[in-house]
Parts: C-alpha cells; sequence; structure tokens
C-alpha cells in the first residue's frame, strides 16, 4: 500500500534539515543555483556528499554536465537568499558572487562552502540523485557567533539562545 504524496509530504516535514542553495555553472559557464534541503554527508574517506535534485528542475541540464557543483550552507541571517532560490523564474544567478577553486559559483558569505566533483549520479523516483566528491572546502571563522538557517514543517527556524527558538513569520 501506498500512501499519499500529502501524508508522505507532511511526515518528512518532521525532520528537520539545513538549509543550502545549491550551484553550478551551464552551458556558457552561466551560473546557476537553487535551494536544497535534500542534502547528506556521505563518507569521509573520501570526503563525498550527495544532493537530490527534481528531475523537473529548469537547471538540471547543467549539473548533468557540468560534472561539478557547489554547496553553500545558509545561516539564519540568509533566509531571503534561500527564498529567492526556491521560487520558481527568479535569477538563478542572483547572489552569486565568486567562484570557488574548481571554478564553482559560490555565495562567498555562507557558513560553509563546498566545492565538488560528480563521481556518480542515479534517478530514482522524480529525482536525480548527484554524488560529490569534496575537493575544496571553505568556511569562514565565524566560531559560534554564527547560527543555522533551519527547515521544519513547511517553515524557516533559527536556533535561539539554549531555551527558545524563533519561527521565522517572513513571506
Amino acid at each position: 500500500m501506498t500512501i499519499s504524496n500529502d501524508v508522505f509530504r507532511r511526515a518528512m516535514g518532521c525532520f528537520a534539515t539545513g538549509v543550502t542553495v545549491v550551484t553550478t555553472a551551464g552551458e556558457n559557464d552561466v551560473p546557476y543555483g537553487l535551494t536544497v534541503s535534500a542534502f547528506t554527508s556521505v563518507s569521509l574517506n573520501p570526503p563525498m556528499v550527495a544532493v537530490c535534485l527534481n528531475k523537473g528542475l529548469s537547471g538540471l541540464r547543467a549539473f548533468q554536465e557540468s560534472g561539478k557543483f557547489g554547496v553553500n550552507i545558509l545561516s539564519k541571517d540568509q533566509e531571503a537568499v534561500s527564498r529567492h532560490y526556491s521560487t520558481k523564474g527568479t535569477d538563478r544567478t542572483a547572489f552569486l558572487d565568486g567562484k570557488g577553486t574548481t571554478g564553482v559559483p559560490l555565495i562567498r558569505a555562507s557558513m560553509a562552502c563546498l566545492e565538488c566533483s560528480v563521481v556518480d549520479s542515479f534517478e530514482q523516483g522524480d529525482h536525480l540523485v548527484l554524488f560529490g566528491e569534496v575537493e575544496h572546502a571553505s568556511f569562514p571563522d565565524f566560531g559560534r557567533e554564527v547560527e543555522p538557517l533551519l527547515y521544519f514543517v513547511g517553515e524557516y527556524w533559527k536556533l535561539g539562545d539554549k531555551n527558545t527558538r524563533e519561527r521565522s513569520t517572513a513571506e
């Protein structure tokens, strides 16, 4: 028996995730980015991550052809960036203010940036899963002053101090 899309979506919304913008450069080196919460580390040796991209994504071909991608891990102050890249029809080059050592476009103000070479991919359901070996990682020495942007039950959340939390109400 298969559950409905709505039930599955609601159940998965109970899993809090960090928020990333995944980037690549397409034909003629045109940068492309999109918000992705389906991101995880896969291996420490070699250092490897995975991202899941909807097969209906307008920029899917750029990810398939470039052979590399960046993962920009967002801080609580970057909710507007996430909202921008999760909205259809937006400028997919906005906020991409630099290139990494591998040439992949990056958002420099992110908590951390990973530059990855695609080592494998496969289609499953309505998504393409990309496995990337991490070639380079950068992260400013923020210490504990910077907090992650989180996504939980369909809303952005921000950690507060140890006894509080703040839910974003911005639309």
